[in-house]
């Protein structure tokens, strides 16, 4: 209990003699007197300035490195890492994310420096991709026989070769084909109107043509070997038979493909999806006839995309009246979407694209600039559509707008680096 007692008398005077000592500090040092410096600017034009627009006017400036824009400086001096002289920087602290950049008219002049204004215009949407040319899969015919049997003679010899409808390409022998015309004969010998139609009928599902069926009629006697007619014109693209072989019906032995008209398969992007429909106009050139062009339509969108390219399959259709289209032909395609009309347009070459951000160098005064951002629609011819980020009549710099941006970069980079230190 003692001890506490002269512990706490102890602290009291060391309290008196702190007190004391701050008043004698305090006496010591004159006031300061507001009016014993000359003010740097009237009251008048104090009073007229918001706090924003006085704190701006006594900013201190900033030294800042011409080469080296991370080495800022608050005194004048020289860069630690090159040794050229420090810039003076004054800081602009009501920028915001691209300050405005001032340009002299001399130094616009040495730029080169051009502008244009947004306007509105129409833009042809169209695209151009690469297609193959394939045989169009409406036109493709299956030849089955309709019976067991032998392909006696075949007047085709390998795929390829060029049909016509009608022509003969073979003679095949069947056993049940041939009772099929004895039934039909003996029909015909007892006038059996109903039993010759039936008779008739099956020649028919045999596949036996109508000439042939005339034929045994007019001359009562049967055919050992029937004639095997081509159904179209087209080309052969498979032929499985041979002469001699021996065919069954579950076995396709001839392909005929037309040629008439093609198909051409193409892969659409994803952005660019919303530009095609149905029946719009397209336009295939192939390297084998320099200058020249077929015209034909979209005729199929497919309902997925390729899980890999991340594309949409389409196809095209196109007349190939001469033949010169071939399959598996490569071709550069235009397809045409149309045009959209009424868009916000700027030129392409004003456009600055970082991979990151679109921008335009906007005026905004007399030799004053800022970058803005913008969303960019469709590029076509020269012209770029902007979907947001500028109006109608906004004046853009359409060259030299890259050294805007980087100076504009550059000061925001500063404004940053202050704001940490």
């Amino acid at each position: 209990m003692k001890f506490f007692i002269t512990n706490v008398a102890w602290l009291r005077s060391l309290a008196m003699c702190l007190l004391c000592f701050g008043l004698q500090v305090s006496v010591a040092q004159p006031a300061f007197d507001p009016a014993s410096e000359p003010p740097s600017e009237p009251l008048e034009q104090v009073l007229d300035d918001t706090a924003l627009e006085h704190a701006q006017k006594h900013l201190d400036p900033k030294y800042v490195c011409p080469m080296h824009p991370q080495i800022i400086k608050n005194d004048p001096g020289s860069c630690p890492i090159c040794g050229m002289d420090l810039v003076k920087k004054m800081i602009d602290v009501n920028a915001g994310k691209y300050p405005e950049v001032k340009v002299q008219n001399a130094v616009i002049q040495t730029m080169g420096i051009r502008t244009e204004k947004a306007g509105k215009d129409t833009i042809w949407k169209f695209i151009k991709t690469v297609g193959r040319v394939d045989y169009d899969e409406t036109t493709q015919v299956h030849l089955h026989p309709k019976a067991e049997g032998w392909m006696e003679k075949l007047y085709l010899r390998a795929e390829g070769d060029r049909v016509k409808k009608g022509e003969m390409i073979g003679e095949f022998y069947s056993p049940e084909i041939l009772s099929a015309q004895l039934d039909y004969i003996i029909a015909l010998q007892q006038t059996s109107k109903s039993k010759a139609l039936k008779a008739k009928n099956r020649l028919r599902l045999l596949g036996v043509s109508e000439a042939t069926i005339n034929s045994i009629s007019k001359s009562r006697q049967s055919q050992n070997h029937v004639p095997v007619l081509s159904p179209s014109d087209g080309i052969v693209t498979k032929l499985f038979a041979r002469e001699g072989m021996y065919l069954k019906p579950d076995k396709e032995f001839l392909t005929i493909a037309g040629l008439s008209k093609v198909w051409v398969w193409v892969d659409i992007f994803e952005h660019q999806i919303s530009w095609i429909k149905t029946g719009i106009p397209a336009e295939i050139k192939v390297p084998a006839y320099p200058g020249k062009k077929w015209e034909g339509k979209l005729d199929y969108i497919y309902p997925e995309l390729d899980p890999e390219s991340r594309t949409l399959r389409a196809r095209l259709v196109f007349d190939n009246p001469d033949m010169l289209l071939k399959a598996n032909m490569f071709a550069e395609v235009t397809i045409y979407g149309g045009p959209k009309r009424d868009v916000l347009v700027v030129p392409s070459e004003s456009v600055i694209e970082t991979g990151q951000r679109s921008s335009v160098v906007k005026v905004i005064g007399e030799g004053l600039f800022q970058p803005v951002d913008v969303v960019l629609g469709i590029q076509r011819n020269g012209k770029t559509e902007i979907l947001s980020g500028l109006e109608e009549g906004d004046e853009i710099v359409t060259s030299g707008q890259f050294l805007i941006d980087s100076e504009s970069s550059l000061q925001a980079s500063f404004i940053r680096m202050t704001e940490g230190q």
